[in-house]
């Protein structure tokens, strides 16, 4: 049987795609063969992926990655989940046509959005480009400034967006640009405290959406 296949996209860039792609690549992962894919040309996640080699020794990340551009994405992706449980996918910011080989081959998509105005206006075309590749879709509010109420507008406004909402949400926390540096994740690091608990939870959730005991 093929494994899952869970597609990140946000056509908005900067909003956090390849940290909660790393993340949910980990934290989904446990006890699981997983494998990544970056489909961005800017290649952050293949950066991460190459800290993390440098760290742990090549053959001792513990995930396959692979890189791949238009519809051979879409191929790249069905073929990782033959060989494996979880492939995730880190698609690129504004690009419809790239985006969509990668999100047709999904069977779920996490779109992060921030809760601002702006992130918020991009996820409306986001979701309109999920709906046409066809895979369910789940938002997921990340960067969640520690001061919420001056974000609780943009919040309900995401809230009633035609999608449905991940409860766990990720704040603005150090600890994830951090761990992305040393080729790492929050629930990889016990001193990660907060941030390894929201990604957990988050995790649980989406798993639950896959069909998975949590």
């Amino acid at each position: 049987m093929a494994g899952k296949i869970i597609a990140v996209a946000q056509q908005k860039g900067g909003s956090g795609k390849t940290t909660v792609a790393a993340h949910l690549a980990m934290a989904l992962g446990e006890g699981l063969t997983v494998a990544l894919l970056d489909v961005d040309p800017q290649g952050s996640l293949g950066q991460w992926f190459e800290r993390r080699e440098a760290r742990m020794g090549e053959g001792g990340t513990g995930l396959t990655f692979r890189t791949a551009s238009g519809w051979g994405a879409k191929r790249e992706a069905r073929s990782l989940a033959r060989d494996h449980d979880l492939v995730v996918v880190d698609t690129p910011p504004k690009s419809d046509i790239e985006a969509r080989h990668a999100i047709e081959s999904a069977d779920l998509v996490a779109v992060p959005v921030q809760p601002t105005a702006v992130d918020l206006w991009a996820t409306g075309a986001t979701l309109e480009m999920i709906e046409r590749g066809g895979p369910p879709a789940v938002l997921v509010i990340n960067r969640v400034p520690p001061r919420a109420t001056a974000t609780a507008a943009v919040v309900e406004a995401i809230e009633a967006l035609n999608a449905p909402l991940a409860a766990s949400r990720l704040g603005n926390r150090v600890a994830f640009p951090a761990s992305m540096g040393a080729g790492s994740t929050v629930t990889e690091d016990v001193s990660a405290g907060k941030a390894a608990e929201e990604v957990r939870a988050l995790a649980a959730e989406l798993r639950r959406m896959l069909g998975w005991p949590s």
